[in-house]
């Protein structure tokens, strides 16, 4: 079996992490291997924000990710700010502009995120192995082996950047939980994040609005997001669901206001103004049409306002404030836009990545226990997390 020639570092798993990381490291002088199995870097990037990648959030605080340690991002996050990734993005002339909620794009495509960065790698010398499946990874006299391919490499470093198992079309598996554990690494129990849910039992007939999309506020827990969602044959999707999906936990509701605009007492008001109209008429000009019908007879509501008691109004108002849904589960890793839990905080240091219990073994990206908001958050944990490790190696 043919060996290389002996590297400072090899990084496993060429998407945003690990792409960042081998580029940096590079530059500074370190002799890096960037491996993956995928014959395509960067795939995830590619698919990401329908085509034009959303690379990162200027909102992107530490106080929008979720781990079991909610500081741990602290240091990276601090450390490597979106207007790095901005100046970097400048510096390699990508047209870029904010869309909405601090979310940025490219003008372009998202391939020109990947182009910028593999063309870091080639600054830094990268050498780059695709398509070559990984093996066997050991470690011994600290250094660490990795076979790929028929080739076999060496190093004292390893940067675990292969992401978690969502959307497996795409490639991704739980390699990195695997190896993790081979290292006597704890993995928080990894699960779909940024994910539709799905309806079942009373609520089976809203699956019957498919395609319907309204902008609500969507609550679990103390969480809550405005933004549209959508109705779907399965359930429930849009961007304040997939929001809302990091916070909720199986058996719990989720309470959508349907109308996050209007005043308490907006049914009263309307009686007043308007007593001949049929309160889902009313409700169809403030809603989508087969919402509005869907929602009014549900609520068992009909005939013209001033024939029905304020009491009944002052109901159908708060009930739409907070309609309760029970999703009975998401749609899984398939439709999930990252993976919640992974390698445990707890045995890497915020600063480094490092492995407390392993010298030379790092973890980053996605495969950490990091999970940020919908809109560019997930980038911006690759790109500085990424930055965090390649400064030590």
């Amino acid at each position: 079996m043919p060996s290389t020639a002996p590297f400072d570092a090899i990084v496993l798993g060429a998407g945003g992490a690990g792409l960042m990381c081998a580029g940096v490291a590079g530059q500074r002088g370190r002799r890096v291997l960037l491996i993956d199995h995928a014959g395509q870097a960067g795939r995830k990037i590619l698919i990401s924000g329908g085509g034009r990648c959303n690379f990162t959030n200027l909102g992107a605080v530490p106080e929008r990710f979720l781990s079991a340690n909610p500081h741990f991002a602290k240091s990276a996050l601090g450390r490597y700010r979106p207007e790095d990734f901005i100046a970097l993005v400048d510096r390699h002339r990508i047209a870029w502009h904010e869309k909405t909620l601090g979310q940025l794009f490219c003008d372009g495509s998202a391939r020109q995120i990947v182009h910028m960065l593999m063309e870091e790698c080639a600054k830094g010398a990268v050498r780059i192995s695709l398509g070559k499946a990984i093996t066997d990874v050991s470690h011994a006299d600290g250094i660490f082996t990795v076979c790929y391919g028929d080739e076999t490499a060496t190093a004292p470093a390893l940067v675990i950047a292969t992401g978690g198992p969502s959307i497996p079309k795409m490639g991704a598996t739980g390699f990195a939980y695997d190896l993790a554990r081979k290292f006597g690494l704890k993995v928080v129990e990894p699960g779909p994040a940024l994910v539709p849910l799905t309806l079942g039992g009373e609520d089976v007939l809203f699956r019957e609005l498919s395609g319907v999309s309204a902008e609500v506020v969507a609550r679990a827990g103390k969480a809550s997001f405005r933004e549209a969602a959508l109705f779907t044959h399965r359930g429930l999707s849009g961007p304040a669901i997939l929001q809302i999906s990091s916070y909720w936990r199986h058996g719990e509701e989720i309470g959508i206001d349907f109308l996050p605009d209007m005043m308490v007492d907006w049914t009263l008001v309307a009686k007043r103004a308007r007593p001949k109209t049929h309160f889902h008429t009313l409700l169809g000009e403030l809603l989508p049409g087969r919402l509005a019908e869907a929602l009014a007879k549900k609520i068992g509501l009909w005939g013209e306002l001033a024939n029905l008691p304020d009491a009944k109004l002052n109901e159908a108002a708060r009930r739409l404030a907070d309609w309760r849904f029970r999703p009975n589960g998401t749609e899984g890793f398939a439709k999930a836009e990252v993976t919640a839990g992974g390698i445990s905080t707890a045995e890497l240091s915020s600063q480094t990545m490092e492995a407390r219990r392993v010298p030379g073994l790092y973890a980053i990206g996605e495969a950490v226990d990091v999970t940020g908001w919908l809109g560019g958050y997930n980038f911006q944990w690759a790109w500085a997390s990424g930055w965090a490790a390649a400064q030590v190696l």
